[in-house]
């Protein structure tokens, strides 16, 4: 079992932050398997042919990607604490990736093998400056595979990021962190569990930790560098939905709440299954914040949803006559959380 123990001063000075580079990765293990989840069927089957032809074209990407996708340790050139927060740039990531040294690649590789549950071995890793090529391959799997999406994404990761400050607070770090990913978990009032699996615990200093999170429908991972902060990535709260087949039957009882508070309401009211701000609606939803604004001044004078002050952010969120009125007409899951 692998423990994260937090200093007395750890917990006041964690943060959330995002990190592309770990989009893109999520995106690679989600691209390099089949599809196994229904919200993702039709983005992962445009994408699926031109990733799996990148990885027949190059060994030294298929080998480091089949890895990535099959191993309880991931490489530690690919998992680098994100550098500036929530404003964090693909481009100042892989400047840090590029700079590992072949020796610590070639080390960190070679335990990522061992910790596989499927066989792999090292050929592909011929030649030199390893950590730089993967810098590239993950610019270009950006570039073809993630960025067109990124605003989208980052809007549902955002939202994820507000959602639990405003868990955070009102109940603190515990509740904020409930269900992040399967294994974690908090444990007495300054762990944090981690994995199940057997490992050194980790001492969390005062600078805390950042918590990132990403797209992915499930796995977390750890990110660890010298002089830096420990990084928690984790599937961000709705990056999937339920399959169609699980769902009523929507399309009736949809147009029927549309003809009654407006199609531009019921979107809203939709999407506010989990809380958002005005201009993060705005961004999911293509409007402008005047008229987002709008829509939600009605909603709330109709008390289908209230707002709440979190830092200088205004969250909005469905009452429970909100709550009433989507599951009975809107259904469940947001659209707006798979990639396009």
């Amino acid at each position: 079992m692998v423990l994260l123990r937090l200093d007395s001063l750890a917990l006041s000075r964690s943060r959330f932050a995002l990190s592309p580079f770990a989009e893109t990765l999520s995106t690679m293990i989600v691209l390099s398997r089949p599809c196994t989840e229904p919200w993702l069927t039709a983005w992962h089957a445009r994408h699926h042919a031109a990733f799996r032809a990148r990885l027949d074209a190059d060994p030294f990407t298929r080998g480091l990607v089949m890895l990535c996708s099959s191993t309880k340790y991931l490489p530690d050139h690919l998992v680098l604490p994100p550098p500036g927060g929530m404003g964090t740039t693909l481009e100042s990531e892989l400047v840090e990736v590029a700079r590992v040294p072949d020796t610590a690649v070639r080390s960190s590789l070679v335990q990522s093998v061992a910790d596989s549950w499927e066989h792999h071995d090292l050929d592909w890793l011929t030649g030199h400056a390893h950590a730089a090529r993967s810098a590239e391959l993950f610019r270009e799997v950006w570039q073809e595979h993630v960025a067109a999406d990124w605003p989208g994404r980052r809007a549902m990761l955002e939202r994820d990021v507000t959602y639990r400050a405003g868990l955070l607070a009102a109940h603190g770090w515990p509740r904020a962190l409930h269900q992040m990913s399967r294994r974690s978990a908090w444990v007495g009032s300054d762990t944090i569990r981690f994995s199940d699996r057997p490992g050194p615990d980790r001492m969390v200093g005062p600078d805390g930790m950042l918590f990132v999170p990403v797209s992915g429908p499930r796995g977390a991972w750890l990110c660890e560098a010298p002089g830096r902060p420990y990084a928690l990535v984790y599937p961000a709260r709705g990056a999937g939905g339920q399959a169609e087949g699980e769902r009523r039957d929507p399309a009736r009882s949809e147009r029927a709440v549309a003809r009654l508070i407006g199609a531009g309401r019921a979107a809203i009211l939709s999407e506010l299954e989990r809380p958002a701000t005005t201009s993060e609606l705005a961004a999911l939803l293509g409007q402008s914040l005047g008229t987002v604004g709008g829509h939600l001044a009605v909603l709330r004078e109709a008390e289908l949803l209230v707002s709440t002050r979190v830092g200088r952010r205004v969250v909005y969120q469905r009452t429970e006559l909100g709550d009433l009125l989507a599951d009975a007409g809107l259904g469940s899951g947001s659209s707006a959380a798979k990639p396009t």
